[in-house]
């Protein structure tokens, strides 16, 4: 059953960051926001095992199933491979889902989280793949696809190893088109030139575009005086050809109200605004960095195995984009693939002694062990 682009909604209810009240997801607010999001003519809702500690799917119900008919809605909701030890626990998780949400079918089910390291490799030991084709054809899953926050040649491998996969959802915001950890621009070509729909998270990178320096803000109102800060980076992604629908973790009732404001009537961007937008994020991004060209001279000598120019590229991304999750996952699979950690240097010069770049290399790994080894 291919997907029907055309009846996707742009924008999609993202259910990670729930509102909460007393430690609690609030669930009249849930509620209204749910009713507002249905009422504006947009029914695509993602959830997942782990959100909120389970209590996502079980919000889904509550404020969801149990107050709308089935047909008028599209669930999306993830399998995860961090919780499954055998064959037998992908029912076991599969079937508490159903009764979390209360249907009998998902839409969309995605492995969560593909990574080249751990999640990825978790995945084909447990044939997931040949799993989810079995619900699909049992008509518990509608469409089949995953989470991706892997490298692009990995995505690549994954793509032409199972061509069965119907969509795939990514990490996609103008901030991290060219980070080099996350590599949006590249997982989004790959997708786009293969035809496999995209559904896109962290458009506004968890907040971090919907509310910039004074000065940038001050551009982007020069233009539109009236659209939100984060109105922009929704229309950045909205405007990518291949983009199925993309998801918005709202919690509060004006994230909702704007949100639908900027795709109820959607604009894409002008070449002007796609140059503003550029311009921005140029400015953003400005701040100093690490000055490794990755030449590797202090790699092969280095009696601790330390992928140093790895390790700086994981800094340097926490010093750009002000996160922590992806440079941390990154330099965990560094770790994980034998590597040392920036913490078991020993100080002994090598690598400064080759270094082209005349980099201070002993003092810039314990800044990452402060960043990377917490």
């Amino acid at each position: 059953m291919s997907i029907d682009l055309s009846k996707m909604p742009k924008l999609g209810f993202g259910m990670m960051r729930l509102p909460q009240k007393d430690d609690q997801i609030d669930l009249d607010q849930v509620c209204r926001m749910v009713d507002a999001y249905l009422e504006a003519g947009m029914n695509y809702f993602d959830t997942a095992y782990v959100y909120h500690g389970g209590n996502s799917e079980k919000m889904v119900k509550e404020a969801l199933a149990k107050r709308h008919p089935r047909e008028s809605f599209m669930l999306a909701t993830k399998l995860p491979a961090w919780v499954l030890k055998t064959e037998e626990d992908r029912d076991r998780v599969f079937n508490e889902q159903l009764e979390r949400c209360g249907v009998d079918y998902f839409d969309f089910y995605l492995l969560h989280s593909l990574e080249d390291e751990g999640n990825g490799p978790a995945y084909e030991k447990l044939d997931c793949y040949s799993w989810g084709l079995k619900k699909k054809a049992e008509g518990k899953i509608r469409h089949f696809g995953f989470s991706f926050h892997g490298s692009p040649e990995y995505l690549e491998k994954m793509l032409n190893a199972h061509p069965e996969i119907e969509f795939v959802q990514i990490q996609l915001n103008y901030a991290d088109w060219n980070n080099p950890v996350v590599q949006s621009g590249k997982l989004y070509h790959i997708l786009h030139e293969r035809n496999i729909p995209i559904i896109v998270m962290e458009p506004v990178k968890g907040g971090t575009l919907a509310g910039l320096r004074p000065d940038l803000e001050a551009m982007y109102k020069a233009a539109r005086p009236d659209a939100s800060i984060a109105s922009w980076a929704l229309r950045f992604v909205g405007s990518l050809p291949g983009v199925m629908t993309i998801l918005s973790g709202m919690s509060s009732d004006e994230q909702m109200k704007d949100n639908i404001g900027t795709f109820r009537n959607f604009e894409p961007l002008s070449d002007a605004e796609q140059n503003l937008v550029a311009d921005v994020c140029a400015k953003m991004l400005d701040v100093p960095q690490i000055g490794c060209t990755a030449c590797r001279y202090c790699t092969d000598g280095c009696p601790m195995n330390i992928a140093i120019p790895d390790v700086f590229r994981a800094v340097n991304t926490m010093r750009l984009y002000n996160e922590e999750f992806r440079p941390k996952n990154f330099y965990r699979g560094l770790i994980g693939a034998g590597h040392g950690r920036a913490a078991d240097c020993i100080a002994c010069g090598q690598c400064e002694g080759v270094c082209p770049q005349h980099l201070p290399i002993i003092e810039l790994l314990k800044e990452a062990s402060a960043k990377l080894d917490a």
